[in-house]
């Protein structure tokens, strides 16, 4: 992304009304239609909100945790997903202007999980294929009844 201007904020904002009315604290561009690499966090800890344009991870932990994770994408399901316990991340903000930041925790769980939707990867591709064709049947279902 190359335009950092007054329609790429009016974006931002509406991407950050869109993941909280949904009860989320991270949402991707690809998830709302668009082929941007960027994504917005608010996991409305202590950290507060981040704009990541053109975001590149540059480092990871060997160390990993597991914790569940769920996505707007796919609402209502969750499963337990492994990754690095810390992240580092280079991107830049909505004036253009790059940055780096280190994080752990859920903020480092969010910027994983918002990156790889940048990638066309969702939290079910992380998971072995025995338990992800089961909650894929488990999401079916429970879409069906809805219809």
């Amino acid at each position: 992304m190359s335009q950092f201007d007054d329609a790429l904020a009016i974006l931002v904002d509406a991407m950050f009304e869109t993941m909280e009315a949904s009860d989320g604290v991270g949402l991707a561009a690809p998830q709302i239609g668009l082929g941007q690499r960027l994504f917005v966090v608010d996991t409305r800890q202590e950290e507060g909100r981040f704009v990541f344009i053109n975001p590149e991870i540059i480092e990871t932990s060997v160390e990993q945790t597991t914790y569940e994770e769920g996505c707007l994408s796919i609402p209502q399901m969750f499963s337990h997903i492994t990754r690095p316990s810390e992240v580092t991340v280079q991107a830049q903000d909505l004036k253009g202007k790059p940055f780096t930041v280190k994080a752990s925790g859920l903020l480092a769980r969010v910027i994983q999980h918002e990156n790889d939707h940048i990638n066309g990867v969702l939290f079910i591709d992380h998971m072995e294929l025995e338990a992800r064709e089961k909650l894929i049947a488990a999401y079916n279902r429970q879409n069906k009844k809805r219809d």
